[in-house]
């Protein structure tokens, strides 16, 4: 007599994680606005790992998933929780005291051209395609467009620092992506875990650094408290397993594509809950962002490749 497989989680159910892992983080710009109206950006950056780590590890206790054993993989994860999550958490909260919320947003769908550039380039994992050459150029012209430098810098708005700032965040988010796939593709570790290690390690790093660069003054109101409890345990905690739930019922290129939720989330709340106004250049250059992703990530084909040479028999 077989053995009956054990029960998949439903389509239906799969899907709504993915829905809600866009939302939330297209939500997490949000947060982040309304965080820093009483904390400073490392402030939100410790908050943010504090209460992730703390979800994360309510989770895997949940699961029973174990530790990683080897020193190796922890080394690995002691560096990605500053690649990952330490130094773009603190760029994102400190750009975000000049930039919209909605831009944010939008500057974070550019990880994957960033992730395209870095596997092909620095690590070698895959040798980039004419289309991804191309996504990578429409992506950065999209960044231009958003921008906007035919408009002049205004005093007191950090000049182009902010916009190099998310896409130094974006970068550190490709490099760990490309990272993890280099060095931890078979580090057995769950994707619970493997996030909360990463992610405790980052708290860890960031209550250290908390006397030298956070002893901001704070002004917790409760706007601010539930904006940082909401950013670590949705953004941060939550949305990571939601997401990895996906990518093992769906795979990981199919569960790539909520890039394309987190945008347009994260611009309508700018726009509805903080008053952010839209310039046309940012949807404009927003459109061509997610069509350098498009093809960054070959979900486009504009090139078609050559049908194979015949050869006789026997050859």
């Amino acid at each position: 007599m077989s053995t009956p497989a054990p029960p998949r989680s439903s389509d239906a159910w799969i899907a709504l994680q993915f829905t809600l892992a866009g939302v939330v983080w297209g939500a997490s710009f949000l947060f982040i606005a309304l965080a820093l109206e009483g904390l400073s950006p490392a402030q939100v950056a410790t908050g943010r790992t504090l209460f992730g780590a703390i979800t994360l590890g309510a989770i895997a206790l949940v699961t029973r998933d174990r530790l990683p054993r080897s020193r190796r993989v922890w080394a690995h994860l002691a560096l990605l929780s500053v690649t990952f999550a330490v130094i773009p958490y603190m760029l994102f909260a400190w750009a975000q005291q000049y930039v919209a919320s909605g831009v944010a947003s939008i500057f974070n769908a550019t990880t994957p051209i960033m992730t395209a550039l870095i596997a092909g380039l620095a690590f070698r994992i895959e040798k980039l395609t004419r289309e991804q050459v191309l996504g990578i150029v429409v992506g950065i012209i999209g960044v231009v467009v958003i921008v906007g430098p035919w408009q002049g810098i205004e005093p007191g708005t950090g000049g182009l620092v902010p916009y190099l700032a998310l896409l130094g965040a974006t970068a550190c988010y490709g490099f760990s992506l490309s990272y993890m796939r280099r060095f931890l593709a078979d580090s057995g570790v769950s994707a619970i875990v493997f996030s909360f290690v990463m992610i405790g390690l980052a708290a860890v790093w960031m209550l250290l650094l908390t006397p030298v660069i956070g002893a901001d003054p704070i002004e917790l109101t409760p706007t601010v408290l539930i904006a940082i409890v909401l950013l670590g345990a949705l953004g941060t905690g939550l949305a990571y397993a939601w997401n990895q739930n996906v990518v093992r019922a769906w795979g990981p290129t199919r569960a790539a594509t909520v890039t394309y939720i987190s945008p347009p989330v994260g611009v309508l709340l700018g726009v509805l809950v903080l008053g952010e106004t839209l310039v046309w250049n940012e949807p404009v250059g927003a459109v061509l962002v997610i069509l350098g992703v498009l093809l960054a990530q070959r979900r486009v084909r504009l090139f078609r490749r050559p049908p194979p040479t015949a050869t006789p028999d026997g050859a």
